[in-house]
């Protein structure tokens, strides 16, 4: 018997032509999907099609990402539609499913974010969510007129704080506030306007923000560092946390982690959704799958291997032997959590550099499998039913194609088992996600 009160949560995470590095490549991908707006509409379709509960634009404030040149004249990902401008098209042409996207609290001002996210939440009728990020990308600061990427331990502090006024200012206006009385000629209640008037290390924010309380309350806030920093963080604000987890233990180490830190800050597990990242090729057989899999891995040019390398972990890779052994992380605060995940996988399996880059070329450091329906829906059940997941963050490997195939393949193979919606039951982002609508911080 299934339980509907939980059932697994689905993101299609987002990422133009694919997640697989050389899915620009591929005969059915879009190679130019980073600036076709009609592409979008046809993958955000296809994800509410298959019920998602919300679709993930992540982003970078840095085209640079890479340290050889080389390297980057090969990679898709450096020019695409900015996420926030993207979804509120999309909001136009979808009705149930959320739209998620990162924005940055190392190259951001919490207002104006403020501002922008619960717009969003009001024009999709409730369905946005910010993926709260610090940003690893030290090449960043040079567009935002720095002359340093601020350390690790300065971005959380500033990110923690960042939060807090964002919340606040959602909290601006009660959602009885606006009258709008036309014979009296009273538009609000000023007793129900609440300026924030905060004042801390990094901000100096008055408020009330210039946007009603939006229709989830406010919108849904995600987090995505597996750090001591960022899981702290997330157990004490996040209500999704896309997680990255190579294998099954570490990703239920993880979700016990987080969860068991809530306690402390008076939240309720069951507030919070983990959804690891899965880079998942699927097929009607599992040889055609391993197929599509090796068909997309021989696409995939050394140059770019290497520059995916040298972007995730921040190491100066030239000069080694791409044959030899993944050297060492360099002790920074920079590197990412990410970082040390590759790292890890790297000496735990012994792998060399090349065998590295090709481990990662599709889930870069997520967990990454390729089956038949019935193989991807036994793997997602046994992390979901065994304290590893609560959901996934869903990872196709070519633009549109691998979406249209977990589609048609896997959920129905999820609903066949009573393990997924077979219809959307609410018209908010918190309804799909089973989270509930926040009260306001004045609320007495």
């Amino acid at each position: 018997m299934s339980d509907p009160a939980r059932q697994i949560k689905l993101g299609m995470f987002l990422r133009p032509a694919g997640h697989h590095l050389a899915a620009w490549r591929h005969p059915q991908s879009q190679a130019d999907a980073g600036v076709n707006f009609r592409h979008f509409v046809e993958v955000a379709r296809t994800a509410e099609r298959g019920l998602f509960d919300m679709l993930f634009s992540a982003d970078s404030a840095t085209a640079n990402a890479v340290f050889t040149e080389n390297g980057l004249r090969r990679m898709h990902y450096v020019a695409w539609i900015e996420p926030f401008t993207l979804l509120a098209g999309l909001a136009a042409v979808t009705t149930h499913i959320g739209l998620a996207c990162t924005a940055s609290t190392t190259y951001e001002e919490p207002f104006s974010l403020a501002r922008k996210f619960a717009s969003l939440d009001h024009v999709s009728g409730g369905r946005a969510a910010w993926n709260l990020v610090t940003t690893g990308n030290h090449t960043a600061a040079q567009n935002f007129s720095r002359g340093e990427h601020p350390a690790k331990t300065q971005r959380y502090r500033r990110a923690r704080e960042f939060a807090d006024v964002v919340l606040g200012l959602w909290d601006s206006w009660d959602d009885d506030a606006f009258i709008r009385d036309r014979e009296s000629g009273i538009y609000f209640d000023p007793k129900k306007m609440h300026t924030l008037a905060h004042s801390g290390e990094h901000f100096d924010v008055m408020g009330p923000l210039n946007v009603a309380r939006s229709p989830q309350g406010r919108p849904v806030l995600v987090q995505a560092g597996a750090s001591e920093d960022g899981m702290e963080l997330a157990a004490e604000t996040a209500e999704v946390v896309f997680a990255a987890a190579p294998t099954f233990e570490e990703g239920r180490a993880f979700y016990s982690d987080v969860k068991g830190r809530m306690a402390r800050h008076g939240r309720d597990p069951d507030g919070l959704k983990i959804m690891p990242g899965f880079f998942i090729t699927v097929a009607r057989s599992r040889d055609e799958a391993k197929e599509k899999h090796a068909y997309l891995q021989s696409l995939l040019h050394p140059e770019v291997g290497l520059a995916l390398l040298e972007q995730r972990t921040g190491l100066d890779l030239a000069g080694h032997d791409v044959d030899g052994p993944f050297p060492e992380l360099p002790p920074g605060e920079v590197i990412s959590s990410r970082a040390t995940l590759i790292r890890d996988m790297a000496m735990k399996d012994g792998l060399t550099i090349r065998q590295t880059w090709e481990r990662i070329a599709g889930g870069r450091g997520h967990f990454d499998f390729h089956g038949s329906p019935s193989d991807v829906v036994d793997v997602m059940e046994h992390w979901f039913r065994n304290g590893a997941a609560d959901g996934f963050n869903i990872m196709p490997p070519v633009m549109p194609g691998g979406l249209d195939d977990f589609v048609e393949l896997v959920v129905p193979e999820l609903q066949r088992r009573g393990l997924y919606r077979t219809r959307y039951e609410g018209s908010t982002l918190r309804d799909h996600l089973g989270l509930k609508r926040p009260v306001s911080r004045y609320a007495t």
